[in-house]
C-alpha cells in the first residue's frame, strides 16, 4: 500500500510532499516525491496519561471514539477498575483492549486503595504489583498519589517503587501542590512525572528539578491555559493528557483539541506535535509507530495544522478511522462486577445536630483541588438540611461494598435548586456519591443506583434518568455513541436542575478523591485532604 501527502517530519522540523510505503503493518519506506494530495501525513496522538473508565466505555469502545480524533494509542493507569475488582479488573482492560485495534498502554495501579480513609473493592499489595510489573503488558508503574507514603518512607510504598525499578519501568507521579524539598524528596524517589500541576510556578519548579510534566485538560481539571505558556521552552519534557475525559467529551475531540489551541497560541507547531505523538512513545517506551522507514505504521491524516481534523487513522497499517467513519467493530465482553449494598431509607440520610455552623467543601470550576469553607448551618427539626439560597447542599457518600451508614457533608457550587444527581463513578474507592436539595430526592437518587448496580443519575420532583454503568458500577456495556449522547441528556438535566458547573458529574466524582486537598467526603467521614486525617463536619 502507498500513501501520498505533506509528510510531517516531527523529528527533523520538516515538512514536505512524499510517499509512504507500508507493508505487514510497517512502513517499508518513505521517499521525497511530487504529488498533488496537499493532506498531511505524521504521526498518531498519544493520551499520555488518562484512566479510560472515566469515559464509561470499556477500553475496546473507548477506541473506536478516539480513533476519530486521530489518536492512536494511551498510557492508560487502570486504578478506578482495580479499586473495585483489583487484579482482576486490570486483566480485564488489558484483555478487552487486544481485542481492537488500537494500542493500549495499561500500568500497574499503584495506589489499591489509593488511601486507608476510604473503603475500596480490594487491594493490591507490593507483592501483587511484582506480578504485575512482570507482565510485558504493563508498561509502567501507574500515578503514585500515596505522595505522603514515599515522603514518610512507607515500607509498601517503597516496595513498590522498587520492583518498577527492578524491570526498569517508569513510575508515574500524581503530587498537586508540592513544592520545595518534598517534591525533591518526591523526585529522587524515582518518579518521573506530574500530571496535577495547576500553576506555573508549580510545574516549573517540577520541570527544572528533572520531572516530566503532563498538561492536562479533561472533563473536570483544565490546567492547559495555566501550563501552556511552559512548552516553548520545555518542549523536550512536556505531554499532553486528558487524565479522565467524559464519554460526551470524547464524541467532540480528544488530544487533537489541544494541539489546535496550543498552535493557535502562536507556538511552534514542531514543538506541540512533539508533545503530543512523541515525548509519550519516548518516555514509557511504547510500541508506537513514529513516521520512520522500519516503524509500526502508526499515523493520521489530517487537513490541516491548524484544527488537525482527522481524515484517516491507521494503527500496524490498518485503516482504523475513514472520512467519519470508526472502522473498529464492536467486541463481546463479560460484565464484571462489586455492588453489595441494600437499598436506603430516607431517615439514613439524617444528621442530627445544634451546631450553629458547619465545615463546607468548596467545589472549584475545572479544578479537582478544593477549598475549606466555614458556613452557618441549616438546621430543620435537628436535622442538618440543604440551603438552596446560600448553595450549601447536603452530600453523601454511600459504601457499595457492604451495607453501612452514609457519610455525610455539605457542598458548594454545585447550584442544585431542585432534586439530586448522584454517581457510582466516585475516585478512587467508586463508592456512591450523592449531592442533593434534600433528603427525599439524595435518597431515591442513591437506590436509583442501587437498583441498577452502578450508573449516573439524576433525579428532579417529576422524573428520574440514569446512564446505567453495570461493567464494575463505572463503565457501560453498550456503544460509545449511545452512551456520549445518553450521557448529554443526562448532563443537560443536571443543569437544567441548576447546575452551573461545566461537568457537574466529573466535578462530583472527585468530591471523594482524598489524596487531593482541602477538604473531601469518603465513606468513612469529612477528610482534611492537607493535613491528611479526618476532620468533623460541625464546627
Amino acid at each position: 500500500m502507498k500513501l501520498q501527502g505533506q509528510i510531517v517530519d516531527i523529528q527533523n522540523r520538516r515538512i514536505y510532499k512524499g510517499e509512504i510505503t507500508i507493508a505487514d503493518g510497517k512502513i517499508k519506506a518513505i521517499i521525497e516525491k511530487e504529488h498533488p494530495n496537499n493532506q498531511y501525513i505524521l504521526p498518531g496522538f498519544v493520551d499520555a496519561h488518562i484512566h479510560i473508565e472515566s469515559s464509561m466505555l470499556v477500553p475496546s469502545e473507548f477506541a473506536r471514539l478516539a480513533v476519530k480524533h486521530g489518536t492512536v494509542a494511551t498510557v492508560s493507569d487502570p486504578h478506578e477498575i482495580a479499586n473495585v475488582l483489583g487484579v482482576k479488573g486490570v486483566e480485564f482492560m488489558i484483555g478487552n483492549g487486544k481485542k481492537v485495534p488500537f494500542k493500549f498502554n495499561f500500568g500497574a495501579p499503584s495506589c489499591v486503595p489509593a488511601t486507608h480513609f476510604e473503603s475500596a473493592g480490594a487491594v493490591i499489595g507490593s507483592d501483587a504489583i511484582k506480578a504485575l510489573l512482570e507482565n510485558p503488558d504493563i508498561k509502567y508503574l501507574a500515578e503514585m498519589m500515596n505522595y505522603p507514603g514515599v515522603l514518610f518512607d512507607d515500607d509498601e510504598v517503597l516496595k513498590k517503587i522498587a520492583w518498577a525499578k527492578y524491570y526498569n519501568k517508569p513510575i508515574d507521579g500524581h503530587a498537586p501542590g508540592l513544592r520545595g524539598d518534598a517534591i525533591t524528596k518526591y523526585i529522587n524517589a524515582g518518579i518521573s512525572t506530574d500530571h496535577e500541576c495547576f500553576t506555573y510556578e508549580e510545574a516549573l519548579e517540577k520541570l527544572e528539578k528533572g520531572m516530566k510534566v503532563l498538561i492536562r485538560e479533561g472533563s473536570a481539571a483544565k490546567n492547559f491555559e495555566a501550563l501552556i505558556d511552559l512548552l516553548p521552552e520545555h518542549f523536550e519534557n512536556i505531554m499532553f493528557c486528558s487524565d479522565d475525559k467524559h464519554p460526551d467529551d470524547l464524541l467532540l475531540h480528544h488530544i487533537d483539541n489541544l494541539c489546535a489551541r496550543a498552535v493557535a497560541k502562536g507556538i511552534d507547531i514542531f514543538k506541540v506535535l512533539k508533545a503530543a505523538c512523541i515525548n509519550p512513545v519516548k518516555h514509557y517506551n511504547l510500541d508506537v509507530g513514529l513516521l520512520q522507514e522500519g516503524a509500526f505504521a502508526d499515523f493520521i491524516i489530517v487537513e490541516d495544522l491548524i484544527k488537525f481534523k482527522t481524515i484517516q487513522t491507521y494503527i500496524n497499517g490498518e485503516l482504523v478511522f475513514d472520512k467519519g467513519t470508526s472502522l473498529i467493530q464492536p467486541v463481546a465482553f463479560e460484565n464484571l462486577n462489586n455492588f453489595n449494598c441494600d437499598k436506603k431509607e430516607v431517615s439514613d440520610f439524617r444528621f442530627e445536630s445544634s451546631s450553629k455552623q458547619i465545615r463546607v467543601i468548596e467545589a472549584l470550576e475545572g479544578q479537582l483541588v478544593t477549598n475549606e469553607l466555614i458556613a452557618n448551618a441549616s438546621i430543620l427539626d435537628g436535622n442538618l438540611v440543604s440551603n438552596i439560597e446560600t448553595d450549601i447542599l447536603k452530600m453523601a457518600v454511600v459504601n457499595r461494598y457492604q451495607n453501612q451508614k452514609p457519610m455525610m457533608g455539605f457542598i458548594k457550587n454545585f447550584g442544585l435548586k431542585e432534586g439530586a444527581i448522584a454517581s457510582s463513578v466516585g475516585h478512587d474507592s467508586h463508592n456512591i456519591i450523592v449531592v442533593g436539595v434534600s433528603d427525599d430526592a439524595i435518597c431515591r437518587a442513591v437506590n436509583l443506583l442501587i437498583e441498577h448496580k452502578g450508573g449516573v443519575c439524576a433525579i428532579s420532583n417529576s422524573e428520574a434518568k440514569i446512564v446505567s454503568l453495570p461493567v464494575a458500577g463505572i463503565m457501560s456495556d453498550k456503544d460509545g455513541e449511545i452512551i456520549g449522547k445518553q450521557y448529554a441528556k443526562l448532563d443537560a438535566m443536571a443543569k437544567h436542575l441548576g447546575s452551573g458547573l461545566h461537568a457537574p458529574y466529573m466535578t462530583l466524582s472527585f468530591m471523594a478523591l482524598l489524596v487531593i486537598p482541602s477538604l473531601k467526603l469518603s465513606d468513612k467521614g469529612l477528610f482534611n485532604g492537607t493535613d491528611f486525617k479526618f476532620t468533623s463536619l460541625e464546627v
